[in-house]
């Protein structure tokens, strides 16, 4: 039984679709001005590994992401540069769609832009005048929130505590906490005729028309960043209940924002500002565009997709997520013992991991926990980890176990010496088979171990780099054979620090060279 944690109610509740076996999902996208940065991967590796999950316990999941095409930003941008809004907005969204196909991305149903539905954007404003919820005003189109008696329910804010959305045409506004839906067009800005002259989409309308179109009046999970709580899911929910007389959204879900971790704490120390729900907490130290995050395929360059999908799914999504070099380093240290697992599985089984047939769906990958000791533990860990991802998408829970299961399947290749030919068995051989499996059908549901890593090719490995280490093996083989073992586990350790891993088999000690050191 799933449970989901719904920011409207603020407690878990059993995950009840609207349709039975359908989900629709909704996730504000990027507006698409400069290029992605990694704050804006948060939210689609986040829901990537959510469909993924729904969609492995038998759901048909629909995902919409939208694109924010034209905003106060994109014009000014397009104008700085000399170029026409559309082209900038283009260039923007296939660097956008670059970075998802790199991170393995590739759940997303739908990308409505909002520049193809200004016809329906300007029919759902001229209902909500009709229905008295909204008033036209000097060119703009204001929605009332006076006349929706529970606005603020979403964020829990009273409009007594709430600051004026302010702006230009303030002064044209019923009252200063009416927002707009629709804007009157200026000189030399992109327009669109409408019923109240020349003019472009608010903000707040664009994901209330294009969610209902795709998905429904009423669907099952909105998703954004806890910055987009207030005002814009707010006004969401406003102007969609407004219109539509239903509830917009059965569950909210919102993701803790991609932090500087100078901003929040050292790694592995104590939080110096509160996690979850503690939206000023997070804004101060959120990575932006306007704080100079660098864009986000200068990161593909530096280190693999899979191990900043893995850093991402480390942390519980609510929660803040500390993003820092040393942090990404720590992540590719961590993966590097599932690649060195897989490489083992090969040596002792003669199957490539990733040829390794999965389930697609969880109850084809239930099976009966026997008498073996061995068999029970990888069934446990499943349990486990199925347990953690039930319990409100805890990604970061379920990875833990996935370390789990990973080492006990290279204490069962010890135990019983599977590296040594002469050792194994057809048995020992299937029962590691089986267990490699559910490590493949797990690591699947998060968007993990779908392909061999690409190889980095170094230079030096052609060159005078691999007869020195092969050098310093032979002298830690003689130091180990003397019983000198302060220098071997010194030279295997000096070697570690430089990401250079010995491992030590049947046949001898094999070394090599982590990304890291790249």
């Amino acid at each position: 039984m799933i449970r989901v944690y719904n920011t409207l109610t603020r407690k878990k509740e059993v995950f009840e679709t609207v349709r039975p076996g359908k989900v629709g999902i909704y996730l504000c996208g990027p507006t698409v001005y400069k290029p992605s940065h990694i704050g804006h991967m948060v939210g689609p590796i986040i829901f990537d590994a959510v469909k993924r999950y729904l969609t492995y316990n038998g759901y048909e999941v629909t995902w919409v992401v939208n694109i924010t095409d034209v905003d106060d930003k994109l014009i000014a941008e397009s104008q700085r540069r000399g170029i026409r809004m559309s082209q900038l907005a283009d260039e923007m969204i296939a660097d956008y769609m670059a970075n998802l196909k790199a991170l393995g991305i590739d759940t997303i149903d739908h990308f409505p832009r909002a520049t193809e539905n200004i016809e329906a954007i300007i029919a759902f404003t001229q209902d909500l005048i009709q229905k008295g919820y909204a008033y036209p005003a000097g060119g703009d189109v204001y929605f009332d929130v006076s006349k929706v008696p529970d606005y603020g329910k979403l964020s829990g804010r009273k409009l007594d505590n709430m600051l004026p959305e302010g702006g230009e045409g303030a002064e044209r506004k019923r009252s200063p906490y009416d927002f707009a839906l629709w804007k009157g067009a200026k000189p030399n800005e992109p327009s669109w005729d409408s019923p109240w002259g020349p003019g472009r989409p608010g903000w707040h309308i664009e994901c209330s028309v294009m969610s209902s179109r795709i998905l429904g009046e009423t669907f099952d999970i909105h998703g954004g960043g806890l910055d987009l709580v207030f005002p814009h899911h707010e006004n969401e929910i406003a102007q969609s209940e407004a219109r539509h007389g239903k509830p917009m959204v059965r569950y909210w879900m919102h993701n803790g924002l991609m932090q500087a971790a100078d901003e929040i704490g050292k790694v592995g120390g104590r939080h110096t500002r509160s996690a979850e729900d503690d939206l000023e907490a997070q804004q101060a130290g959120k990575i932006s565009k306007s704080k100079g995050a660098n864009p986000f395929r200068e990161l593909l360059a530096e280190y693999r997709p899979e191990t900043i999908r893995f850093f991402i799914l480390s942390t519980h999504y609510r929660r803040p997520i500390e993003f820092s070099e040393r942090r990404l380093l720590e992540m590719e240290t961590a993966i590097e013992t599932f690649y060195r697992f897989f490489e083992r599985f090969e040596r002792v089984s003669g199957q490539s991991f990733y040829a390794l047939p999965t389930p697609q769906r969880r109850q084809e990958g239930e099976f009966v926990c026997c008498e073996d000791p061995f068999l029970k533990d990888v069934h446990g860990h499943r349990t486990r980890f199925l347990e953690f991802m039930d319990d409100d998408f805890n990604t970061g829970g379920a990875i833990g176990e996935l370390f789990e299961l990973v080492r006990r399947l290279n204490r069962f290749i010890d135990e019983h010496r599977l590296e040594d030919p002469t050792q194994r068995s057809p048995e020992k051989i299937a029962a590691l088979e089986r267990g490699a499996r559910v490590l493949r059908e797990l690591g699947q549901v998060l968007g993990l171990f779908r392909q061999p890593p690409p190889k980095r090719q170094l230079a030096e490995e052609s060159g005078l780099v691999p007869k020195l280490l092969d050098l310093l093996v032979s002298i830690r083989s003689e130091a180990r054979k003397a019983k000198n073992f302060q220098v071997a586990d010194r030279i295997r350790s000096g070697l570690a620090e430089l990401g250079v891993i010995l491992e030590d088999r049947p046949d001898g000690t094999q070394w090599r060279i982590t990304d890291q050191t790249s």
